[in-house]
């Protein structure tokens, strides 16, 4: 890897073209190197991972919105598949829909660093691009990885969330770069489409605050949607707004740290391998990726609870969890945002409420995608109680341990310290999740394959599942990429709610 420095430039001043952030990201992007063999199998594993939660998000209303807005898009030739449905669509509009399904239950993948992704976000718009292209299962590997590889290196070296910008600012370049490595296409027009993407796809974090609505699922399908559109009309000619990190009036000088800003960007040496995605973990449970740790350490903790109190937890007097910046300021009491103790929230404002998960984990011993957010079971009074006990603070050697480089350094969880009515105090902490790559029980393909099993069960017939997992763990070999889809019966599409007529059909 070789470290970039990206700072601003004024106008007058002399910076070349291939100096540009973009430019170099383009030429990531074209290089033909090819993909080493645990990156392949781990894309092969985020397909299937994005696809489980897919089909446990299917049937929820954003998702059905966005599918409804996609079937308003058929086309006759070309196109792609969309989650729940035969047919196929406009591209553009298969990704979103597709990308809402991915992120509607924010229980796919995830990196940490300077700032925050969902990796797998890149999987839907570059899957959409190659089923609408013709591309083949090796072309999509060499797509993913570049996606893959673009944001997290961009994760790394630029802070986004400090000036409220959203996440996906980083997701419109990665998804660009991963397009223009599946299509084969020119660094020059690669410069432009990254150009492009970044520029329509920056946003405030209003979305991941306060009342969190469903915007939250549909900010990175439009990143994803905005990324094709912006290579199509790169490979029309078209060109961006340039230098478009760098500018005097570009993104650094006005979105992020300032004109005397200057970030550090690695990128892959030209020739070296593309292997980021082996640095990012998926989730066990459907929740923020801060509190999978602490869902875990909940869980450990009830046996010692139960026996302290008799089971009454009645006799907790508060829970501290102690933890890093990130999980304190964004989903902790740090935030300030009374919306994240409030019974009535929506299931995007719960999943954002460490306060909350802890409490439901501790109580049940156990996480659901559905159960632990059931309207009801935020309604519990002795939860809301116990909820409402619950703070954070942080701790500046969890901090370190958040944006530590070392993997055996990084982490990202919390120590607990339950004090009870008679003042004794029960403590433990956990630092990864069970399921991450260093973790108590790693997830390697069979636990993928049983996330996807477990989450389709009920909503994708059993042989449908079958013809998914062959043709997804067949990829290398796939010149037809049209089965990398899910299907569901019309009876199970009529559980879907009702989707009001729109304005585009």
């Amino acid at each position: 890897m070789r470290d970039h420095r990206v700072r601003v430039y004024k106008s007058a001043e002399a910076f070349p073209l291939e100096e540009h952030l973009a430019s170099k990201i383009a030429a990531v992007a074209a290089d033909p190197v090819a993909v080493p063999e645990d990156t392949a199998e781990m894309i092969v594993n985020r397909i299937i991972d994005n696809a489980a939660v897919a089909a446990a998000s299917i049937l929820r209303r954003p998702v059905s919105a966005a599918r409804a807005q996609a079937q308003a898009h058929p086309v006759n030739s070309g196109g792609a598949l969309v989650f729940g449905i035969p047919g196929r669509y406009s591209a553009e509009w298969a990704a979103w829909a597709n990308g809402v399904a991915v992120r509607e239950l924010d229980f796919h993948d995830t990196f940490l660093a300077a700032e925050y992704s969902h990796p797998g976000d890149n999987i839907p718009p570059i899957l959409a691009a190659a089923q609408h292209a013709g591309a083949s299962g090796k072309d999509l590997i060499r797509g993913i990885a570049t996606g893959y590889e673009i944001q997290v290196d961009l994760v790394r070296g630029i802070c986004l969330h400090e000036h409220k910008i959203d996440h996906v600012a980083h997701l419109g370049p990665s998804v660009a770069a991963g397009l223009g490595t599946l299509l084969h296409l020119p660094e020059a027009v690669i410069y432009q489409a990254v150009g492009q993407a970044l520029h329509t796809t920056t946003a405030t974090r209003q979305s991941r605050k306060g009342l969190i609505s469903s915007w939250k699922a549909f900010a990175p399908a439009f990143a994803g949607k905005m990324a094709i559109e912006a290579v199509d009309r790169a490979m029309r000619g078209e060109g961006a707004p340039a230098p478009i990190w760098e500018g005097e009036d570009g993104v650094i000088a006005w979105l992020l740290d300032g004109p005397d800003a200057s970030y550090t960007v690695p990128l892959p040496e030209p020739g070296e391998p593309k292997r980021a995605i082996l640095e990012t973990f998926t989730k066990e449970h459907s929740a923020e990726y801060q509190s999978q740790a602490p869902i875990d350490l909940a869980r450990r903790l009830k046996p010692r609870v139960v026996e302290a109190t008799g089971g009454d937890f009645s006799k907790i007097e508060r829970i501290v969890l102690h933890t890093s910046h990130h999980t304190h300021f964004v989903i902790g009491t740090g935030s300030n945002d009374p919306q994240k103790f409030d019974p009535q929230a929506s299931r995007e404002t719960l999943d954002h409420s460490i306060m909350y998960i802890f409490a439901v984990a501790l109580e049940d011993g156990d996480w659901h995608h559905e159960r632990s957010y059931a309207p009801e079971r935020a309604n519990r009074p002795e939860t809301v109680a116990l909820w409402r006990k619950i703070s954070t603070v942080e701790d500046p050697e969890w901090t370190r341990r958040y944006h530590a480089t070392d993997p055996a350094e990084k982490a990202f969880g919390a120590r607990a310290e339950i004090t009870l009515s008679d003042g004794s105090v029960i403590s433990d902490e956990l630092a990864l999740a069970d399921a991450h790559p260093h973790g108590a029980r790693p997830f390697a393909r069979e636990q993928y394959v049983e996330k996807f099993r477990t989450l389709a069960e009920g909503v994708v017939d059993d042989a449908e599942q079958d013809r998914f997992l062959n043709a997804a763990q067949a990829l290398p070999e796939l010149d037809d990429l049209s089965s990398l889809s899910l299907t569901l019966s019309e009876e199970k599409l009529a559980a879907a709610p009702r989707i009001e007529k729109g304005l585009l059909g």
